[in-house]
């Protein structure tokens, strides 16, 4: 006899049970999410979230069957704050610049997705990362691009791989009680120090406290990257 096929463990193949009244999978989802922001992934636990929501870990089982899922689900409802243009936009590249700021200002308001993101197991099968899939793929196709996917993968691939290290750095800011700013000057004679051997960091750290505003820095940056990104597409698209 043919073994039967396991499960594929994700909360969107799952039969969905039906949701008494007292505790909905949205309550929970909201909660989870605000313990996320508040303390990162690490910091999570059923036991925790259950406490928070005066319930117990029986009842939250009963919509949420792990701690995966519950990411999946943490994932698919912070997506839904990300902005794409209609693809009917006159201009897909300020379309396109618009998504990428508005991926990069959601990672920085939850910390904790963008280095998630490839690890919410089928997070992508979500209704929010289907329609936002969806909505890029017709920007890019109405575009005029052959592979709108490769297209998308460019684009994600670089807001996501800055916003894991921004908003990293931005935790270890928050962690020290201190402002951005004052993080910086207090680090900088140590890092003055650090690179005194090398020729063109230690012209890069003389300024000292002396650098613009750390946040001016960060979205000049991401906005120069996203420039370079944005001008190989449109090399692309005229051959």
């Amino acid at each position: 006899m043919a073994a039967k096929p396991n499960p594929i463990p994700s909360v969107w193949t799952r039969q969905r049970e039906p949701e008494p009244p007292a505790l909905s999978r949205a309550a929970i989802v909201r909660e989870a999410i605000t313990m996320l922001d508040a303390d990162g992934v690490e910091a999570l636990s059923m036991r925790k979230l259950g406490a928070a929501l005066n319930a117990g870990a029986t009842s939250l089982y009963r919509h949420v069957a792990t701690k995966d899922e519950l990411m999946e689900l943490a994932v698919d409802e912070v997506v839904a704050e990300i902005t794409v243009p209609p693809a009917s936009s006159p201009d897909w590249r300020a379309a396109a610049a618009e998504t990428a700021r508005s991926f990069r200002a959601t990672a920085l308001r939850h910390p904790w997705l963008a280095s998630v993101l490839g690890q919410a197991g089928l997070a992508y099968l979500g209704p929010n990362l289907m329609s936002l899939s969806e909505r890029l793929a017709a920007l890019f196709t109405t575009a005029g691009f052959p592979d709108p996917g490769g297209a998308i993968d460019v684009v994600l691939s670089y807001v996501i791989g800055m916003s894991t290290t921004e908003a990293a750095w931005l935790t270890t800011v928050a962690r020290s009680g201190e402002t951005e700013a004052g993080f910086i000057a207090r680090l900088m004679p140590a890092a003055q120090q650090a690179a005194a051997g090398y020729d063109y960091l230690n012209e890069a750290y003389a300024a000292g406290p002396s650098m613009p505003d750390p946040a001016e820095v960060r979205d000049t940056k991401f906005a120069n990257g996203l420039e370079v990104i944005l001008d190989g597409l449109a090399l692309r698209l005229e051959r």
